[in-house]
């Protein structure tokens, strides 16, 4: 079986200097892998012409599909253009197509005042020798080339752009063109132990596992992804050895396993909750909103979450939350005393079910020998119990918010299966 390989160029020096990070890989490569094309490399390379030239040539050297992205706005460092014309040996032309495009978005969607400028219309010039992608979300046009059997794709940086064209454009045409290999995954989301114990516990299991089925182990906040990706060419044979697998791998995990599909803490406490047609809400100190931020970055969370208290400042805590002022005076604010006081105030101020809150000292100020920087408290609770536990971060203050709000849905997780 020939496998599809590609390669992922990303244009610009704001991504090498850390201004602007790149998601426009992440995607590019999910929906690649969707299709059986397997990405072997992403590059990111400056506004340099000499750079560029380079990673085209060392990229098309082992890939069959090379994506580029950057580089094609109406403004002087936007070089991709004209240097995949000269690349491509070709010249630069007005396709009217897009001349059309360009004007509609001006005059009719976006509606500026004014003439519209010439740098602007200059965005409908294409190298002759390209096969022009429609965009339809933006002025930049996609283009597609060849060259020694490999093709390049360049597309526009803006990332609301790039997915229209990749959607709507690159993985049609991809799949004419190639005759694709099949590439299946199945995740187990495990919490409670870390990789290196779990290494240790299945590696029977990973020992045994045919060379076409490959075992990747993905650490996130105190959670490991356990990754099986299987790759050949008879899906039905493929899917029924992966499937089996599978199963074999959650049996010696289900002691650790939170879910058996590749989605995130916030989207397993919102099925919970949904399928117990129960709500919850949350109380956050150290976390700032954080926990409340990923629940509802998952559609459809009004069903079950009611909302939260940031109760950043003890004053907060007291006036909204009904701590008492001696917990907060004789405990202090990252203690068990105060983490419980407030899943009882969010229980009753936000009408829920369910209530998680967090008091903690991120840093990297605030911490004493008593309780140093990454000192958490963290309950969880309903109207009849409720539970605490004390948590020891050490990492920076960033790492540090995060953790607590992985961690803090996965004890709110656990004790609704324990106290439904």
């Amino acid at each position: 079986m020939r496998s599809v390989n590609a390669s992922i160029i990303t244009i610009g020096d704001e991504l090498l200097i850390g201004q602007t990070i790149d998601t426009n890989s992440a995607f590019i490569a999910q929906e690649l892998n969707k299709i059986g094309v397997w990405v072997k490399r992403r590059v990111a390379v400056g506004d340099v012409p000499d750079d560029i030239w380079q990673a085209l040539d060392e990229e098309s050297k082992d890939s069959d599909v090379i994506i580029i992205t950057g580089g094609l706005g109406p403004t002087a460092d936007d070089i991709t253009k004209p240097l995949l014309c000269k690349y491509f040996d070709g010249k630069l032309v007005v396709n009217e197509d897009v001349l059309n495009h360009v004007k509609y978005l001006f005059e009719q969607v976006y509606r500026r005042p004014g003439l519209m400028l010439e740098r602007n219309l200059k965005q409908a010039e294409v190298p002759d020798v390209c096969t022009v992608l429609h965009n339809a979300r933006g002025t930049a046009p996609g283009m597609l080339f060849h060259k020694k059997g490999k093709a390049f794709i360049s597309l526009p940086g803006v990332p609301h752009e790039m997915k229209g064209l990749i959607t709507d454009q690159v993985v049609p045409r991809l799949l004419k063109e190639f005759d694709m290999p099949v590439i299946l995954h199945r995740t187990a989301f495990t919490s409670g132990l870390g990789e290196s114990m779990i290494a240790e516990h299945i590696k029977e299991f990973e020992t045994a596992l045919p060379a076409y089925i490959k075992l990747a182990y993905l650490p996130g906040y105190g959670m490991v992804k356990l990754r099986l990706t299987a790759t050949g060419d008879n899906k039905e044979l493929l899917e029924k050895e992966l499937n089996d697998r599978f199963e074999q791998l959650k049996v010696l995990v289900q002691d650790v396993l939170v879910t058996d599909t590749d989605e995130g803490l916030e989207v397993v406490v919102g099925k919970i909750l949904k399928d117990k047609g129960k709500t919850m809400g949350t109380a956050e100190s150290c976390t700032g909103g954080y926990i409340a931020h990923l629940i509802t970055s998952v559609a459809g969370s009004s069903a079950y979450y009611n909302g939260s208290v940031v109760s950043y400042a003890n004053k907060v805590k007291e006036d909204i939350l009904d701590v008492e002022h001696n917990t907060l005076l004789s405990a202090g604010a990252v203690s068990e005393e105060t983490v419980i006081q407030m899943v009882k105030g969010a229980i009753e101020k936000l009408h829920v079910d369910y209530a998680v809150a967090t008091s903690g000292i991120m840093g990297p100020d605030g911490g004493s020998p008593e309780k140093p920087v990454g000192t958490v408290w963290i309950a969880a609770g309903n109207k009849v119990k409720i539970t605490a536990k004390q948590f020891h971060f050490r990492f920076d203050r960033e790492r540090n918010i995060r953790q607590t709000a992985h961690t803090a849905l996965d004890v709110l997780r656990k004790f609704i299966l324990t106290n439904s």
